[in-house]
């Protein structure tokens, strides 16, 4: 196989599911980590994908500065949701670009009982995670997003009890409150939140005025919302107002 047949599977891989781990990569092409690792720098260097620490995730959509900008905007969201987290916990993880990047911040928490639709996640945990920490993969049927969802999905998440569930959503405004891409997303989405404790948000700003195909929550169900310094003040106002706190990361 070409370098050129490699990095297309690759690339192929990451739309599909929003990232892939080297390890991983090795293995279904045949090849070395040296030369997966070389594949997954190439593809970086062209803008297609994004380096992370052991892989690669998709990129944010736009041009290339606005590309970078919208990533470290996520990367600062998901530091900041990170510390929200104590050793021991129990926690949900819903599929996302930003909770991707959650899950490699908390890799290294102690004790973390974690639950996710997202193979993404759980290969992140099972491949950088502690020994002490256990992880549970919903069953489902893969969406377009990549998310695993449906009614495998929700009888599961129906029978779980965790302390905190972070949820990435598409799309957020004052009427819609958070969307999803898709009914299904929604669905498996509403079920983990229905199991959980306290509800954390994840959005970039860029999520604010815009609407998924179908309702997760109203924003009164977020206990939490972490959001970046681009959040419009339209928005910043309307989240303090109806959801329980507001997070703003500064992004550097």
């Amino acid at each position: 196989m070409s370098a050129e047949e490699r990095q297309a599977r690759i690339l192929a891989e990451v739309d599909r599911t929003g990232g892939v781990r080297i390890a991983q990569l090795g293995a279904r092409l045949g090849v070395s980590d040296v030369t997966a690792r070389r594949d997954v720098e190439a593809l970086a260097e062209r803008g297609l994908v994004a380096r992370v620490r052991g892989g690669a995730m998709a990129r944010t959509a736009g041009p290339g500065p606005a590309r970078g900008a919208g990533l470290r905007a996520k990367a600062a969201i998901a530091r900041s949701a990170a510390r929200l987290v104590r050793p021991d916990e129990a926690i949900g993880i819903l599929a996302g670009g930003i909770t991707a990047l959650l899950a490699r911040e908390l890799s290294g928490v102690p004790g973390l009982s974690v639950v996710t639709n997202a193979i993404p996640i759980a290969d992140t945990f099972h491949h950088e995670g502690r020994a002490d920490q256990m992880v549970l993969l919903l069953g489902g049927v893969r969406t377009r997003s990549g998310a695993l969802a449906g009614p495998v999905a929700e009888r599961a998440a129906a029978g779980l009890n965790v302390d905190v569930v972070f949820v990435s959503v598409s799309g957020m405004d004052a009427s819609s409150g958070f969307t999803a891409p898709g009914r299904a997303e929604a669905r498996i989405g509403a079920a983990l939140i229905a199991a959980a404790r306290r509800v954390v948000v994840l959005a970039d700003h860029g999520t604010w005025g815009s609407s998924g195909a179908a309702v997760i929550a109203p924003l009164e169900r977020a206990d939490v919302v972490v959001t970046d310094d681009g959040l419009v003040r339209a928005g910043r106002s309307a989240l303090r107002r109806r959801a329980g706190r507001l997070i703003v990361a500064d992004v550097p």
